[in-house]
């Protein structure tokens, strides 16, 4: 299906509140969702699209750390901005970024997963996706009170934890989503080989420019309706403070 299946701002609208705002003016956001994807196994597309994505990582940082990367500098001062250590707990980008340039690579997933990693590391943005069926209520952009629980996985078993006062968190009406900003996704609402409605968030700090937001918006949904062809693409407006 071509590009003009795709349609602009027709997502639903996400709450950021005062909290976040006020602690990075910076911040943007564009979501993207996407109805009737086929998902499976990591394949050779995605592992072609990594490979990629590892190449255009190199070829932009071009011998620098990921870190030293003004847009990922900027995500490490946000980090700190709320008590947390972004050496130890990094954004999603930088993570992904450390793993492409590693001699282990980046990990395969699942097709959508692996699909949306590349993205992220292609553009160094942190990208992440939400299984829509999985989402209770609407998604919020908040810090914590220190209460809200957190589903995860640890030793192989599910279990509940909770994140720090102040810490900044998605969440919906049933608890979090995705702890430390974009630092780790909660197994709750995580794409898996059955999903077939997704919510991709692409987050941005200044000095990434609006622009660069679009495009790498724009060539997330190209790169879904490719791999998804009977799929519906709705890009959402951009959202800034």
């Amino acid at each position: 299906m071509p590009s003009s299946s795709h349609v602009s701002g027709t997502t639903r609208r996400l709450h950021v509140s005062d909290e976040v705002r006020d602690l990075a003016p910076g911040f943007g956001y564009l979501a993207i969702e996407a109805h009737g994807l086929t998902n499976g196994p990591s394949d050779e597309a995605g592992a072609a699209l990594l490979d990629e994505a590892t190449r255009r990582l190199a070829g932009r940082l071009d011998g620098r750390a990921p870190q030293d990367d003004p847009h990922l500098a900027a995500w490490r001062a946000a980090y700190t901005a709320f008590g947390s250590k972004p050496s130890r707990t990094r954004n999603s980008a930088e993570a992904l970024a450390r793993r492409a340039l590693a001699d282990g690579g980046l990990p395969r997933i699942n097709r959508l997963v692996d699909l949306y990693n590349a993205l992220s590391v292609a553009h160094l943005i942190p990208v992440g996706g939400e299984d829509l069926d999985r989402i209770q209520g609407g998604m919020r952009l908040v810090r914590a009170t220190g209460d809200e629980p957190f589903v995860t996985a640890a030793g192989g078993a599910e279990t509940v934890e909770h994140p720090e006062a102040g810490e900044v968190v998605w969440c919906d009406d049933e608890g979090v989503t995705c702890r430390r900003w974009n630092w780790r996704q909660g197994v709750r609402t995580r794409l898996t080989e059955d999903s077939v409605s997704a919510l991709f968030l692409l987050e941005r700090m200044a000095p990434m420019t609006l622009d660069a937001l679009s495009a790498a918006g724009a060539e997330l949904a190209e790169t879904l309706q490719k791999a998804c062809p009977g799929a519906r693409i709705e890009i959402g407006d951009i959202w800034t403070p």
